[in-house]
Formats: C-alpha cells, sequence, structure tokens
C-alpha cells in the first residue's frame, strides 16, 4: 500500500474543494461505487496536460503543490500529478490504494522506461486497477486487475491481457486489439515516482519535453492537442484541425480546455510528423 508518511498534506487536503473541481456529490464509502464515481468524475474534470514541462517549470510531487495547481488553480496535469492527488482523495475516504509504474508502449514494440504511474485499490478483496493520468486513450472508470474479457466503457472498449509476468493494458480498435501500456505488480514508492517525473519533465528524450500534448475527455468523445494538431475522436472517428499559430493555440486551450495563458505565451515544443515516436 501507499504510506500515509509519503503523503505529506493529506490531512490537509481539502477534500470538499478537490469534490467541487470533479463535480462530484455522489456517496464517500470505501466501495466500487464511490470508486468508479470518484474516477469518472476526475477523468471528465481534470485535463491532462504537461504545459509546464514546455514552459521549463520543474513539477512538484508535493501533495498540497498538486491541490494548488489541479484544485485550486483550475489546471490539469500528468499521470504523476493526476494519479497522485486521486490517490490522496481515495485514501482520505479509506480505500487501500497501492501504487505501479508502467512502461508505456502505445502500439510499439520499443522498451521505454517505466515512467507512467497507475494505483491499485482495493475493493471488498479485489484489486482494480485505477488510472486518470494516462493522456490518450486511457480509462474512464477502473478495471478489474482479473479484466481479460473486453468491458465497454462509453464509446471504448478495454481488456487486460497477460505476457508472462506482466499485464497489459489494451483498448480496442477496427483492426484488433491496441496495446497502451505493460506494468507489473511490484509495488512502487515516493522516491520512486521523484525520480521518474524528474526524468519526464527534464530529460531532453522525454517526450513531454518537447511534444504538447493536451486532452480532455467525456463519455463520448475526446478532444486532443497534439502540438498545433487539435483532434476530435468519437466512435472510431478522428477529425483533425491544423492550428494556425500560438494565438490559435492559446485560444483551444481555453475554450477546449478551461486553460488560460498570458497572451504571447509560447511552448517549446518541437515539430514533428509523429510527435510522440
Amino acid at each position: 500500500m501507499l504510506r500515509k508518511e509519503d503523503f505529506e498534506g493529506l490531512d490537509d487536503l481539502d477534500l470538499g474543494a478537490y469534490l467541487k473541481r470533479i463535480g462530484y456529490s455522489g456517496p464517500l464509502a470505501p466501495d466500487l461505487e464511490t470508486l468508479h464515481g470518484l474516477h469518472f468524475a476526475h477523468a471528465t474534470s481534470i485535463p491532462f496536460e504537461n504545459l509546464d514541462a514546455l514552459l521549463g517549470r520543474p513539477i512538484s510531487l508535493e501533495l498540497l503543490d498538486i491541490q494548488d495547481k489541479l484544485v485550486y488553480g483550475a489546471r490539469g496535469g500528468y499521470c504523476f500529478e493526476q494519479n497522485r492527488l486521486l490517490a490522496a482523495a481515495l485514501m482520505r475516504v479509506g480505500f487501500q490504494v497501492t501504487g505501479l509504474s508502467g512502461r508505456v508502449r502505445r502500439g510499439s514494440p520499443a522498451i521505454r522506461p517505466r515512467t507512467h504511474m497507475i494505483l491499485s485499490v482495493a475493493v471488498d478483496g479485489e484489486s482494480w486497477l485505477a488510472d486518470v493520468g494516462f493522456g490518450s486513450e486511457g480509462l474512464l472508470y477502473p478495471i478489474r486487475l482479473t479484466q481479460f474479457e473486453s468491458v465497454q466503457q462509453h464509446a471504448w472498449n478495454y481488456r487486460i491481457a497477460r505476457e508472462g509476468d506482466l499485464h497489459v493494458l489494451q483498448t480496442l480498435y477496427d483492426e484488433g486489439w491496441f496495446d497502451l501500456y505493460a506494468f507489473t505488480l511490484e509495488p512502487q514508492y515516493h522516491v520512486d515516482y521523484m525520480m521518474a517525473n524528474y526524468y519526464t519533465y527534464s530529460h531532453p528524450r522525454s517526450p513531454f519535453t518537447n511534444t504538447l500534448l493536451v486532452q480532455c475527455t467525456t463519455a463520448d468523445v475526446r478532444i486532443i492537442l497534439l502540438n498545433r494538431q487539435r483532434l476530435t475522436a468519437r466512435a472510431g472517428i478522428k477529425e483533425i484541425q491544423v492550428l494556425a499559430d500560438d494565438a490559435a493555440l492559446l485560444d483551444v486551450l481555453r475554450a477546449d480546455f478551461g486553460l488560460s495563458f498570458p497572451d504571447g505565451t509560447r511552448f517549446n515544443f518541437v515539430e514533428r510528423e509523429n510527435p510522440l515516436s
């Protein structure tokens, strides 16, 4: 389990403000209904984004810093921020939460570092994969770690495949199952995430230091901003709009994602044909 001592400020987490931020007014008991409700509300309310890394700003994993940014500041964040905030809220409600770590695949056979934070949440003797921080085609609801058959979550289908000791989260395309990320059940701790987070926001070969990625999700539609490409994905259909300049990019951030930056702000991303390769 994640340890309370790894969450300095946990008792000071403003749970009411967090629930208001995600628009959740349902029950607060450590049961499956609450887990599903909190996960869906968070995943559809707080956008995924890596904008601070492109502005040369360090990304803090201190819980109260994350609260200031994602809750009070109405910003988004990436996996370490998003899932750390969710984990803290779940722990305050009374859930047992274990931190895990994964290697992003996105259909590629390349071996990438373990830089994706995910959560295992225990409910009534079963373990559920919870993840509100995957910036592409991530879960809307938690999924059983033994969910080896397809499960539909509104417009998307998921399952967990096994490769020896590895678990692989997959989503369904018309062409078949597509790997999102692979992970083991080895518990991770705050020091592990601090190392991975530092690489993610600072290393020149990290995709998050040279690619702008912002996403918001509803039950049926995902709006994704990938550098200057605005993608709308629904039911297997993608519509792509190429933004003309930095001013248009700032307009989309405000209108689609509720993220406001001063006029003239420029994000240091690298234009390339396949930004996530």
